[in-house]
């Protein structure tokens, strides 16, 4: 009976294995299915290195270097914020911080990773965009900085958790090795902490990136809309995900913008798959590193 009992569960477990995989072979053909017609009109070269995104102009235009432009400077902004910051804040909490500054760090942590991204956007498009356009005395509070701000904090809670818990699989011997040659408590935090979990926390690096990347809501409302070259990080720009979310809904259904908006989906797929395959690489490599790939 027991044995019968362990089958039927093994088999749930498959098929809702397998399920998860179906879906993702689902999603892969939808986007390709609905990208591919796109190139019937714009050659790939124009559509990815193209400096023009008018798909609503007569003839249209279908250039979406614009926003691939706008996507990267926001995203290497954002992580500038939140990698000091989120590292910072995992050494501190692993290494620094008494038993009852943990207990409060650590929720507080938690309750930032689960803030809803509109929030977030709130925020940064009644708070901060108004500050910073006052302080910095730009045009717009509503650019690229502060989108790279707002999203390098979202960000925040993802680098710190997965950080921390790199640094916290260090075995003890390793430090008491360290403090038994001499080390003091920060030689053995440069010297051996940090290095030991270092494949941990670029994981974490990676995956904070791969959120920035698809990051949709906050984008839309704090980046500024423009749909044009960057030319300085106080611009306004209009990232990928933010000109998905846009102009989907304008688009007529089987319509060329409608097939352009999906292979701009199916780059940030892409581009998302690379770095989740990358972080899982660099994971795989930090187990083995430490003894702990079973």
């Amino acid at each position: 009976m027991n044995s019968q009992k362990e089958k039927i569960i093994k088999l749930i477990f498959t098929i809702l294995a397998f399920a998860s995989l179906l879906f993702l072979l689902g999603i892969i053909i939808v986007l390709f299915k609905e990208s591919l017609p796109i190139f019937k009109e714009v050659k790939l070269h124009d559509f990815i290195f193209g400096k023009h995104w008018y798909p609503t102009y007569d003839p249209p235009e279908y250039g979406i270097m614009p926003l691939i432009a706008a996507s990267f400077w926001v995203t290497a902004g954002a992580m500038i914020v939140c990698v000091p910051l989120g590292l910072g804040s995992a050494l501190y909490i692993n290494e620094i911080a008494s038993f009852r500054q943990k207990q409060i760090l650590k929720p507080i942590i938690e309750i930032l990773a689960g803030i809803p991204s509109i929030v977030y956007g709130f925020f940064g498009m009644l708070i901060v965009a108004p500050f910073l356009q006052n302080l910095l005395n730009i045009p717009s509070g509503l650019c690229a900085f502060t989108a790279s701000l707002v999203l390098g904090i979202m960000a925040i809670p993802t680098v710190t958790s997965l950080s921390e818990d790199s640094l916290s699989f260090v075995p003890k011997s390793f430090k008491e090795a360290s403090y038994a040659l001499g080390a003091n408590r920060w030689q053995t935090l440069i010297k051996v902490v940090i290095p030991a979990s270092m494949s941990g926390i670029s994981t974490s690096v990676i995956l904070g990136m791969s959120r920035i990347v698809g990051e949709t809501m906050t984008v839309l409302m704090v980046s500024g809309g423009a749909a044009i070259m960057p030319k300085s990080i106080f611009d306004p720009v209009r990232p990928m995900t933010s000109t998905i979310a846009a102009e989907m809904g304008e688009s007529a259904v089987g319509s060329p913008h409608y097939h352009a908006l999906f292979a701009i989906g199916l780059i940030l797929f892409l581009v998302t798959l690379i770095f989740n395959v990358a972080a899982e690489h660099i994971s795989k490599k930090y187990r083995v590193k430490l003894g702990l790939n079973r």
